[in-house]
């Protein structure tokens, strides 16, 4: 490709946590108004490299050039004054904040020594009307759904008029009708001059929009290709990602199904609301489709007792339970496996034998005081099993990789050694690698015995996962779909309910 300017360019960075070399000497630049993939593996260092440009990681070697100016190591401050803002995976919005002050948190703006609530209201009003999002800015963050925050957060990045501006996984809350919305808008964006990193594991979402993808395995660069006419053959990145084709991520073995296991008849979450009935059966993988805000989430949260439940009975192993709390789901037998499993999934300052330990603590390691150092031998198969990479059962959380995390959540319900997994959204935000591994993990439980409800919005993941798929609209199933009925098709058009509408 022809010489171009950069306004950024990384040049050999080495990172290490704990022993573990999470960057091997990566080089990597930004054109002006470029939008750039950067793609790989969970573990592979993408969300590192990034840290490290926006300032909340040191490097232990190597440097950074940005505006034709050398830096060893950016503070956030100073990435902020140079222009870069990064739109992290996680929630790090205030939930009781309102939109517009979440937007301008940190930065408000002030007349007459005030802050000037009405001229911040317009600003952002007028940022939702350029960017193309319908968000009611008066609401409390607390209240929005999870794709609207993510709107949120986008916004809050942008106020801030960014010269590079970083997307970790922007679309991984969104359904594939707002997840178009959100790529027309990062379009829109570069148009204006910014240039942006643009990390995803939809590899469709990369090739629709980046002018390269950069592919990083094991912390180096292994390839980059030249996507400005939009045609990189998507089994071309997977390969130089995980040196496999991607057929392969999705086989399941078959199995038997066996008997009905869990029974829901009549439940409903209001007085109002619609009635849901559906059962699932011993070694069934039941999937669950829906658009983003369908209510998918809302009737698994009804059912053991996270939310209210106005009516509805629930039988299980042939008898009647009342599931009026998550702690008696846990004692049924019912494990959940959170979409957020950052927030509500995981002790992210806790080591992974905590982790795994915690839901069984009182029944399995009975006591007052307890050291955890003592109980890794308690772990250890299910540590080995779920292939965990990390320096040792005592690394801390937070400093693994998305797909670790996932199968640690994963694990210590594994601990509890429960019947029914309730999985919602379980690879989202995990490459492809990490997720034949879940897959496999899955397959397995299934042919063990286990039942599993697989909340999703990965249709690939329905399609070749599900045994049967229940399709959710306006918070009640709308259409069972078994065997061959199970198609991209039918799962949209009942999920948009193009059938009830003719």
């Amino acid at each position: 490709m022809e010489e171009r300017e950069t306004v950024i360019q990384m040049r050999s960075i080495v990172k290490s946590f704990a022993g573990v070399r999470a960057l091997n000497g990566i080089t990597f630049d930004l054109h002006p108004g470029e939008i750039h993939g950067l793609v790989g593996e969970n573990g592979a260092g993408k969300s590192t490299l990034m840290k490290i440009l926006s300032g909340a990681y040191t490097p232990d070697s190597g440097q950074i050039i940005v505006g034709g100016v050398s830096y060893r190591t950016l503070s956030p401050r100073l990435s902020g004054e140079l222009g870069i803002e990064i739109i992290y995976q996680e929630n790090l919005l205030v939930p009781t904040m309102n939109v517009v002050e979440n937007v301008f948190v940190g930065c408000e703006e002030s007349r007459l020594g005030f802050a000037d609530f009405s001229g911040m209201r317009k600003h952002a009003k007028d940022l939702l009307d350029e960017l193309g999002i319908g968000l009611d800015l008066s609401r409390r963050v607390e209240t929005l759904s999870v794709s609207e925050q993510q709107y949120v957060k986008i916004l809050k990045a942008f106020v801030r008029k960014p010269r590079i501006l970083i997307m970790d996984e922007p679309t991984s809350m969104f359904n594939v009708r707002d997840a178009g919305k959100v790529l027309d808008m990062v379009q829109r964006i570069a148009s204006t001059g910014i240039s942006i990193i643009y990390i995803s594991h939809s590899l469709d979402e990369v090739v629709r929009v980046a002018d390269r993808i950069t592919v990083l395995r094991d912390g180096a660069v292994v390839t980059q290709f030249d996507n400005s006419g939009r045609d990189v053959p998507i089994p071309s990145i997977t390969r130089e990602m995980v040196g496999r084709s991607m057929e392969k991520f999705y086989a399941r073995e078959a199995h038997e199904v066996g008997e009905v296991i869990l029974e829901v008849k009549g439940l409903k979450r209001t007085k109002e609301g619609p009635s849901v009935s559906f059962d699932l059966r011993r070694g069934e993988i039941l999937g669950i489709s829906g658009m983003v805000g369908s209510g998918r989430t809302e009737i698994i949260r009804a059912l053991i007792g996270a939310d209210p439940r106005h009516a509805g009975e629930i039988r299980l192993r042939g008898g009647a339970v009342a599931l009026r709390n998550p702690r008696e789901s846990i004692a049924a037998g019912i494990a959940y496996v959170t979409e957020d499993r950052q927030k509500l999934g995981l002790m992210l300052g806790a080591s992974i034998v905590e982790n795994l330990t915690i839901v069984s603590l009182e029944r399995k390691i009975p006591g007052y005081f307890t050291n955890f150092r003592n109980h890794v031998g308690l772990i250890k198969g299910i540590y080995d099993e779920l292939g965990v990479k990390a320096s040792s059962p005592f690394q801390v959380l937070r400093y693994l990789s998305g797909g670790n995390q996932q199968k640690v959540v994963l694990g210590k319900w594994l601990f509890e050694d429960s019947d029914i997994f309730i999985l919602d959204e379980p690879t989202r935000g995990i490459d492809v690698g990490a997720k034949a591994d879940f897959y496999k993990i899955m397959s397995d439980l299934a042919k063990r015995g286990k039942s599993i409800i697989m909340i999703s919005s990965d249709m690939p993941e329905l399609i070749s996962m599900s045994d049967r798929v229940l399709v959710v609209s306006n918070g009640q199933i709308v259409r069972e779909l078994v065997g061959e009925e199970i198609t991209e098709h039918n799962i949209i058009i009942w999920a948009l309910e193009v059938n009830a509408h003719g």
